[in-house]
């Protein structure tokens, strides 16, 4: 690392940090403090001027700018392919699953803060929360086409494989209604806001099993954002469930 990107970072854990994003990622960051917050778990949280600190407002931004990445790049890949073929994908690449495993290899489970004071404050959606809000800080830290450039060349190019993503089933979904139909459940996927025109514009879908709220995502079509909050959804009966 030159002299100068040493002088940039205050003490020997911020460095260790931004060494670790360079390695992963090829960059290095200009405001640190951005990464540390991304890191830091709600269980980890502090309260400043009355306002809880914690990653989960950069995981709220970093899934927005994550979503709009990959829309962009499979509208590129994909010219000929229709848009349930895009939705689909899309939702594969920013799912839970993938991006807790994104996470793992990168060794985010190693940088993240968060309580051991039990075994449940490690959750299980904990690694792909981080990764959405390492994305709001990417974001903020520098713009839009950077960030596009990093989680395309170095997470999409080096780590998903689209041949075997588009083959792969992971509708959460339909594996939602399966399970409220065998076990006799009432299971609504609501409509609770809409954000933005044109391009930019998000759904955001609520899911509501027997009257009772669970999880909102967004995404930029109805059908990606109900794939989202099943998915988050089926999540968190899975850990209520080992509670």
């Amino acid at each position: 690392m030159e002299l100068l990107s040493f002088l940039r970072y205050r003490n020997k854990s911020d460095r260790a940090l931004a060494v670790s994003i360079h390695n992963i990622f090829g960059f290095y960051p200009k405001n640190i403090e951005l990464y540390k917050l991304a890191f830091t778990h709600k269980s980890m949280s502090t309260k400043l001027s009355g306002y809880t600190v914690s990653n989960e407002r950069l995981e709220y931004l970093g899934d927005a700018i994550l979503s709009s990445v990959v829309a962009e790049f499979l509208f590129k890949k994909f010219p000929t392919r229709q848009e349930g073929f895009l939705t689909e994908m899309r939702s594969k690449i920013v799912s839970r699953a993938s991006l807790n495993k994104l996470s793992l290899k990168f060794g985010f489970d190693n940088l993240i803060h968060y309580s051991k004071k039990n075994e449940h404050s490690k959750s299980k959606s904990m690694e792909g929360n981080a990764f959405e809000a390492f994305t709001g800080a990417l974001f903020l830290d520098f713009d839009y086409d950077f960030a596009y450039e990093v989680i395309v060349n170095r997470v999409i190019r080096l780590h998903i494989n689209l041949e075997e993503l588009e083959k792969s089933e992971n509708n959460y979904k339909s594996r939602l209604l399966e399970w409220a139909q065998r076990k006799k459940h009432h299971v609504v996927f609501n409509q609770v806001d809409v954000k933005g025109t044109g391009y930019e514009r998000l759904y955001y879908i609520q899911v509501t099993i027997d009257e009772k709220e669970y999880a909102t995502a967004a995404d930029h079509s109805i059908k990606g954002a109900e794939q989202l909050a099943a998915e988050k959804t089926w999540l968190m009966m899975n850990e209520i469930s080992d509670q």
